[in-house]
């Protein structure tokens, strides 16, 4: 008996490594100490060095059920954006600057080139935050996963200087909300989307006219990343006063976490366009209209709220980064929480 007979192939783990350092150089960035295989990641403070008072902001996530698309599908490559998207925009929604990211993989079977076509995706989510992969796990789990199964999760770490922290606190009555498009479900309530959908492979290869493409390519495409809008938006000279990542628990949930005490936000139903895949969704499913904003982004996957007088700017600062903003709403002085009309 050894080691491999009881499942667990050391020598898969090498090859994943080898098949995963070329996307994981793409992402490096001056401050990164250390190579990929050591026993951790070295990341210099140089790069906040001349911040009056650095402060560190992290995030931690998975990507949920949603992997259960990419098992049936076989696509693996774009659950890693995923992955990075649901760390590295709560770390931009603090007013934060993403510095490094490091993933988890947990498998059954550990298959060198799915592990990398997993990780390329972490990468490409690291390219397009600015982050740094400088380290992570692949842990092969015999028995404790389905070989053609695995789970997959991921921390970051970015910085601030605490005076431009995005507290809400500076948030006043007559602010205005902007929110910037979703690129569709994101990852969050894929338990019920697996509910009201068949899970089988030809349902998730039918084609749907009001989508413009299958269901599967519709529900499996990956989360946008917001940092390089955040990013815009503050190097245009523009202060954020509150900012909400839209996730799991919608609306209702979220909006509020912006708020500080006696204001109240009001969003405007009709001020964007709602996504063809969640009117499929709601019709399909029989779920009534406050419990789909209840659990998913509607189509607006982050809000922000700024001065009056910085709208056009905010909008231009947006638009500039490659993401599409809509003027949804306003604060108004009253109970703390969210009203959609």
């Amino acid at each position: 008996m050894d080691y491999k007979k009881a499942g667990v192939d050391i020598e898969a783990g090498y090859k994943s490594v080898e098949l995963m350092k070329e996307h994981i150089k793409k992402t490096m960035r001056p401050e990164v100490l250390t190579n990929i295989g050591g026993f951790s990641g070295a990341f210099s403070m140089s790069a906040f060095k001349d911040m009056e008072k650095p402060t560190l902001v992290s995030g931690t996530d998975g990507v949920g059920t949603k992997l259960k698309l990419a098992f049936i599908m076989d696509k693996h490559d774009t659950v890693g954006i995923d992955c990075v998207a649901m760390c590295v925009n709560d770390i931009a929604c603090a007013g934060g600057e993403p510095l490094f990211f490091l993933d988890y993989i947990a498998c059954g079977k550990n298959i060198p080139e799915k592990i990398a076509t997993i990780v390329s995706g972490v990468a490409d989510g690291c390219q397009q935050s600015s982050a740094a992969l400088i380290g992570g796990e692949t842990a092969e789990m015999p028995g404790f996963y389905p070989e053609d199964e695995y789970d997959l999760a991921g921390f970051a770490v970015g910085v601030v200087d605490e005076k431009n922290l995005i507290t809400g606190k500076e948030l006043k009555e007559g602010d205005v909300l902007i929110g910037m498009a979703s690129s569709g479900v994101h990852s969050n309530g894929f338990s019920l989307v697996r509910k009201v959908f068949e899970m089988s492979k030809e349902s998730l290869e039918t084609y749907y006219d009001e989508l413009g493409t299958t269901l599967g390519e519709a529900l499996i495409a990956p989360t946008k990343i917001y940092v390089k809008a955040l990013r815009s938006i503050k190097e245009a000279g523009i202060r954020v006063r509150a900012c909400s990542h839209i996730t799991g628990g919608g609306f209702y949930e979220n909006v509020p976490r912006m708020l500080k005490d006696g204001t109240h936000a009001v969003i405007e139903k009709n001020s964007y366009p709602v996504p063809p895949i969640f009117t499929l969704l709601a019709k399909t499913g029989n779920i009534d209209e406050k419990m789909m904003y209840n659990t998913y982004n509607m189509g607006l996957g982050m809000i922000v709220a700024v001065d009056p007088a910085d709208v056009d700017k905010t909008m231009g600062a947006i638009k500039a980064a490659g993401e599409t903003p809509y003027v949804v709403g306003k604060i108004e002085a009253g109970e703390k929480g969210v009203t959609l009309c």
